[in-house]
């Protein structure tokens, strides 16, 4: 097992102390563990984000493979628990917390409201406006949000917009899994990435 001095070692070649410091107290939360959500959750991971809280009630199955985190060996697994078991594999010194559950508008308060800034990543265009809008009206947080990233299209479509002070969308916000084009890696990958690289520059600047 590597040590946690080990890799503070690592990160503060790379980077200034302060950098890492603020990411080490930062507090998200990850709403959705699919192509968006365990994507970004593996990315925040990585970048040392030192509090997690992950969200999902669904279970692995092989249409997952093709563009979230997981592998055949997390199949049938809670999502939960196969996201933390992957974090855990890349650094165990994190504090990750999940809850199996499906969020509501009656729990998003009570999930979600400790946390400044939270990750919408849900997979259903009703389910996501739901938790922007009981995000922006029961919490204080900050959102953001992914919206368009179906299909092999150009990936510079992909973009990241500030629609008020407290939500950013992350996405071509116009494309949909409809009519064949069907989600693929790259293009899940990079709407993933623009909302960890928003979460990183929301707790550094």
């Amino acid at each position: 097992m590597i040590s946690k001095q080990e890799l503070d070692r690592a990160f503060d070649a790379r980077f200034d102390p302060g950098i890492k410091n603020k990411l080490q107290s930062a507090r998200v939360a990850v709403a959705g563990l699919g192509g968006l959500g365990s994507n970004i959750a593996v990315m925040l991971a990585r970048s040392g984000v030192g509090h997690l809280f992950l969200v999902d009630f669904d279970r692995v199955d092989t249409t997952n493979l093709n563009r979230q985190a997981y592998t055949v060996f997390h199949l049938g697994m809670n999502k939960t628990d196969a996201i933390l078991q992957i974090l855990n594999d890349i650094n165990p010194y994190l504090d990750i917390k999940t809850e199996c559950v499906r969020v509501t508008p009656e729990n998003v308060a009570s999930l979600f409201g400790g946390f400044p800034i939270v990750c919408e990543a849900f997979d259903k265009p009703d389910q996501k406006a739901m938790l922007v809008r009981e995000l922006l009206t029961q919490t204080e947080a900050v959102v953001v949000s992914g919206n368009g990233m179906a299909g092999f299209n150009d990936a510079n479509t992909i973009k990241t917009s500030k629609l008020n002070s407290r939500l950013f969308v992350c996405g071509d916000r116009t494309t949909d899994v409809g009519g064949g084009t069907g989600l693929m890696a790259p293009r899940v990958a990079v709407c993933a990435g623009h909302q960890a690289n928003k979460v990183i520059e929301l707790i550094l600047k």
